[in-house]
């Protein structure tokens, strides 16, 4: 374990971190305007699409199915139909979107705890500086080298989420240097050898000289969750003496991402603190605004739920009620309201409820998933509410989660060419936004799921996956029946032990 700093603990030194920090014109420059989250608008948008007319709803989905941005007006009829036939066409578009977009793949990933430091006092977080049952840690640049390989070398994971606490120690610096680390490590495997080849970054606001800092380290998709959009319940979450308490520095955090030259960032809320109808709202009224400062809207949204945390009594008595019902309404309405966008489902949520979810348009799942700091290479345990952030419900494996999505007909694509071929930013917006990007990742999902299957996967995993591998290769050699002698050509050199061949 390595040695670090302790936690600031008293108010007075998180103060002069935070003023440290925030940069007040950094958060004013793009407010010149007002508050882009309109919450009286959303108010009222909500209150006046009450029984909304199946016509209207169905004129909104043609919109959605266009792959056009909806307004929050569209938006809020969406969120209030309540008949069960109308849910079910407006599931049914949510899936011809997700394979108009993304075709028929999911991405996997696995989130990599670096450090549960943290100087903010947030009422639902195990990391809390006021929580003293969480045994701390941060990692060494060996110990990170260590997880990347335990990661990549047992499971065969090619992205990484690496996530920071925000403290003094975990800064833009360290964050820059642990993304090399990460990238450095190669590993061999049954027919070749293998590496992390994308790492996307869970950290706080930064400003952005120490956002240009991350830039250079080798920054995927920058990722900030927003918490809750509603004011009055942000504040009661994060006291104002934190640097978390500055909601607007945090709501412009992707401005500042974006004038930083990190072009790929990634929204979300964590549903169960405020009205779950609003949260959507908010991200949609901050996705239009992306969209409205750069022409670039996310390239993910993620939908967390509050779940139980170490020291945290509200983490266990969820402020908003949030059934399954409403998750899973909330999950159609975001795919049908930014329809370009990735979808992020985690471990947070039972097998059972990411399943279902899976035919509603998720994009992104991770699996073999660990987030103690340092549990990846540590000796197998269970989870432990005091060594991490919160509580985990889908524990299983890569291969289960492959197999099972293999079972429905669905390919696992470890593809992260986008990001190394500069389909990012305005790139991939344009791209997602026409259907073709989707054609890339058909291809990509067969080369690279070929290779983890030859790389890792065991003879009962081979026995269940090839039917679907051999269904996407036939279907690009009929859809794409141009490019389909090269897709075989890569494919062929991987089959023969060559790695990492893209497009």
């Amino acid at each position: 374990m390595s040695t670090c700093l302790s936690t600031p603990a008293d108010t007075s030194a998180a103060r002069a971190f935070r003023d440290r920090i925030i940069i007040r014109d950094e958060i004013d420059r793009y407010l010149r305007d007002g508050d882009f989250i309109d919450e009286a608008r959303i108010e009222t948008a909500l209150k006046e699409a009450v029984n909304p007319d199946p016509a209207r709803v169905r004129d909104i989905l043609a919109k959605s199915l266009a792959i056009e941005t909806l307004l929050p007006e569209e938006t809020a009829v969406l969120l209030q139909v309540t008949d069960p036939e109308l849910r079910r066409e407006m599931e049914t578009a949510a899936l011809a979107i997700k394979h108009k977009v993304y075709d028929n793949r999911i991405v996997t990933f696995a989130p990599m705890y670096i450090s549960s430091y943290c100087v903010n006092r947030c009422r639902y977080c195990g990391f809390s500086a006021d929580n003293h049952r969480q045994r701390r840690r941060c990692l060494t640049m060996d110990e990170i080298r260590a997880e990347a390989a335990a990661m990549c070398g047992r499971d065969g994971h090619k992205r990484v989420m690496a996530v920071y606490g925000e403290h003094p120690m975990t800064g833009a610096e360290f964050i820059a240097e642990s993304l090399q680390a990460i990238y450095s490590v190669e590993v061999r495997t049954r027919r070749g050898k293998t590496s992390v080849r994308r790492v996307n970054v869970n950290a706080a606001p930064l400003p952005i000289d120490d956002l240009r800092i991350v830039q250079k380290g080798g920054i995927g998709t920058f990722q900030v969750f927003q918490e809750t959009y509603h004011r009055r319940t942000y504040a009661a979450m994060h006291p104002a003496d934190t640097i978390k308490g500055d909601y607007d520095w945090r709501v412009t955090c992707m401005h500042r991402a974006f004038d930083a030259g990190i072009d790929d960032v990634g929204l979300g809320v964590l549903f169960g603190l405020a009205d779950w109808k609003f949260e959507v709202m908010g991200l949609l009224m901050h996705s239009r605004e992306l969209e409205r400062f750069v022409n670039i809207g996310p390239h993910t949204i993620s939908v967390p739920r509050l779940h139980p945390a170490s020291g945290s009594d509200i983490s266990r008595h969820t402020p908003a009620p949030f059934t399954d019902e409403d998750f899973v309404h909330a999950l159609t309405v975001l795919r049908l309201s930014v329809p370009y966008t990735g979808l992020i489902l985690t471990a947070r949520e039972s097998a059972a409820l990411r399943d279902r979810c899976v035919g509603l348009g998720i994009t992104q799942m991770d699996a073999s998933t660990r987030i103690g700091v340092g549990a990846y290479s540590d000796a197998p345990v269970g989870q432990e509410i005091d060594k991490q952030q919160f509580m985990l419900g889908d524990n299983r494996t890569l291969e289960e989660l492959i197999c099972d999505l293999a079972r429905r007909g669905i390919i696992t694509s470890f593809c992260t060419a986008g990001y190394r071929c500069g389909r990012t930013g305005g790139c991939i917006m344009d791209a997602l936004k026409t259907g073709k990007e989707g054609k890339f990742c058909k291809v990509n999902a067969v080369l690279t799921f070929r290779e983890w299957l030859d790389d890792f996967a065991s003879p009962e995993a081979l026995k269940i996956c090839e039917p679907v591998l051999q269904s996407e290769l036939d279907a690009i050699r009929e859809q794409l029946p141009k490019f389909y002698p090269t897709v075989k050509e890569h494919y062929d050199r991987i089959v023969a032990g060559e790695r990492d061949l893209f497009f």
